[in-house]
């Protein structure tokens, strides 16, 4: 028996609607969930504190100031942005007040960051509003009115790009209609006029922000949907374009994924779909700077304040540790239905056969122990030639950037170039970054082990064009499927791609049978077209031919897929089964 955990809401959330927002060239239907149930917690090992600490805990984001956002209408209306039927219009999880995490009520993923020093002359200070790792990496699956959370999930209704374009749009509404601003201006309570010009400095200097990351880092010539974001685009175009202020090395963002679970992830070998990361902090710390947090690129030398930022470093180290004791969700019998125990164990069978050598099953094959006597899990590392999924990731960025005025401060051979590969500079961005960021902190030799996953330093360089599989456990839980949620359903999947579904809709019903999402269009009214560049459902399929070229495996049966789709659903066979960090004892 699945233990489940439940919880009332305190606050009533959104009553159900269906809305069609204009968000810039594209419009988006939404579909906001009512909230008559309580919301269902799986055991994933976490306690209470855990879960609404990791909701709320800042990463050194910073959008805009926290009392604008606060009182700031959508555009068009006079409804709070920060309402919860906003939030939960663009995918977010709305939650009741936390008088501890959150005492205002924030959807989960937004965070308040107070900031006691600027970066550069102009840089916000004070109370912000920033975005966490935790709003694109927890899920709610509705089911026939029940909401069950997944911590550390694949955020399947929350709508990035939708969401920031929403943003843009209600405060560009408000620099335009002056009633809609006075009203904002009041309920802050901004009454005298260095009050109220205080206020307006600090509105145009986050409209223009916001503004910019909508039409230089976003904009694409359709849009992700939910439960993708370009990350890598979106990253890059921050660190080597937006922030150095150098626009002609934006790139395109093209290559829209699914956040990655988060189970298991730190005691994976490697991380990222690409499997190009080991070392925690940079992972983390990456991330962090493609949503918004302040970092200072543009200065002439570190002497004037080049490499700064905002970054929380000790917080995204406390997040990591956190998630060492993660467990992956099992399958709620109660809500979902039963398992077939039997159709589960042929499946296995199956599973092992065909999947286990790029997909680790539990126990799990780990590494041999590093200098720290750390193990790792393994996880296949698949060429893109291989498995033949969308190459959208290799594609995204343009080959070469200019350095302009980082020329002469850069390391060793590259100093004096003015032009560089993408990926170097990028490199050499992020890493003085980090270690701009650690020199206040001053952390021990016990501590910087901890900051860095306990792995031998420097990392390895990764593999060129190859694909993550890591294993399996708590997959059922999170749909779409592919690195870039081009296929609805575990079904589907084990189909030959050719047999797959070209155009789905996005839904926020699960689909316990096929086990995705619902794709009717009654849930949600997001199309994916996988014909477009980036969206291919390619690849990785079954089917009677020679291996490699995007074949992975025999055509199965239909009685075969139905039995590996209920394996899949039967794993972690034990709830709030948390793998060990650093690998079990070695016998």
């Amino acid at each position: 028996m699945n233990r489940i955990i439940k919880h009332r809401a305190v606050a009533p959330l959104a009553v159900a609607m269906l809305l069609t927002l204009s968000v810039g060239y594209f419009a988006r239907p939404a579909v906001a969930q009512a909230a008559s149930e309580p919301v269902i917690y799986l055991d994933q090992a976490w306690s209470k504190s855990d879960r609404e600490w990791y909701y709320q805990v800042s990463q050194g984001s910073t959008v805009l100031s926290y009392d604008i956002f606060l009182n700031l209408e959508v555009a068009g209306t006079q409804e709070l942005f920060r309402s919860d039927a906003n939030s939960e219009r663009y995918g977010l999880i709305a939650q009741p007040p936390n008088p501890q995490w959150n005492p205002d009520g924030l959807a989960i993923g937004l965070a308040k960051m107070t900031v006691d020093k600027s970066l550069w002359p102009g840089d916000p200070t004070g109370a912000q509003i920033g975005l966490t790792c935790a709003g694109c990496h927890s899920a709610q699956l509705n089911y026939q009115g029940k909401r069950i959370r997944i911590d550390g999930g694949v955020g399947n209704m929350f709508d990035f790009m939708a969401y920031i374009y929403a943003l843009d749009d209600a405060m560009q509404a408000s620099v335009k209609d002056a009633a809609k601003y006075a009203r904002m201006v009041e309920r802050m309570g901004a009454s005298s006029a260095q009050a109220k010009a205080d206020v307006r400095k600090r509105f145009e200097r986050d409209a223009a922000k916001v503004h910019e990351y909508r039409t230089r880092t976003l904009i694409t010539p359709y849009a992700w949907g939910p439960a993708r974001i370009d990350a890598i685009g979106a990253i890059v175009n921050r660190m080597t374009s937006t922030e150095t202020r150098i626009p002609e090395n934006w790139s395109t963002p093209l290559a829209p994924t699914k956040p990655p679970f988060l189970w298991n992830a730190t005691q994976g070998l490697w991380t990222q779909w690409r499997a190009t990361q080991q070392d925690p902090i940079e992972r983390n710390l990456i991330e962090a700077m493609g949503v918004f947090m302040s970092m200072n690129l543009h200065a002439k030398s570190p002497a004037e304040g080049l490499f700064e930022s905002n970054t929380a470093i000790l917080n995204l180290q406390k997040i990591e540790n956190q998630l060492h004791r993660l467990a992956p969700p099992s399958w709620p019998e109660e809500v979902l239905g039963k398992i077939d125990r039997e159709k589960a164990k042929a499946g296995k069978a199956l599973f092992i056969d065909n999947c286990a050598s790029c997909h680790n099953a539990w126990p799990y094959t780990w590494s041999e122990p590093n200098k720290a006597g750390k193990r790792y899990v393994m996880v296949g590392r698949v060429a893109q030639s291989y498995v033949g999924t969308d190459r959208g990731q290799f594609d995204d960025l343009r080959p070469y950037a200019i350095t302009g005025q980082l020329s002469e401060i850069l390391p060793g051979e590259f100093k004096g170039k003015t032009m560089l590969p993408t990926g170097d500079l990028y490199v050499f961005l992020y890493r003085e970054l980090l270690k701009r960021a650690l020199e206040p902190i001053k952390l021990d030799a016990a501590e910087t082990q901890d900051l860095h996953g306990y792995r031998d330093l420097p990392t390895p360089r990764p593999a060129e064009e190859v694909y993550k599989a890591a294993p399996r456990d708590g997959v059922w839980a999170t749909p779409p499927f592919m690195h870039n949620g081009s296929v609805p359903n575990l079904y589907e999947v084990l189909l030959p791609a050719k047999e797959r579904t070209k155009q789905f809709y996005i839904g926020r019903e699960f689909d316990p049978v096929k086990v995705g999402l619902d794709t009717s269009g009654k849930s949600g009214k997001f199309l994916l077209d996988t014909t477009l560049r980036g969206n291919s459902n390619a690849g990785h399929s079954f089917e009677n031919a020679p291996r490699g070229n995007g074949v992975i495996g025999p055509l199965f049966t239909d009685e075969q897929r139905w039995a590996i789709v209920e394996y899949l659903k039967s794993i972690p066979e034990t709830p709030g089964r948390v793998t060990p960090f650093g690998g079990p004892p070695v016998k």
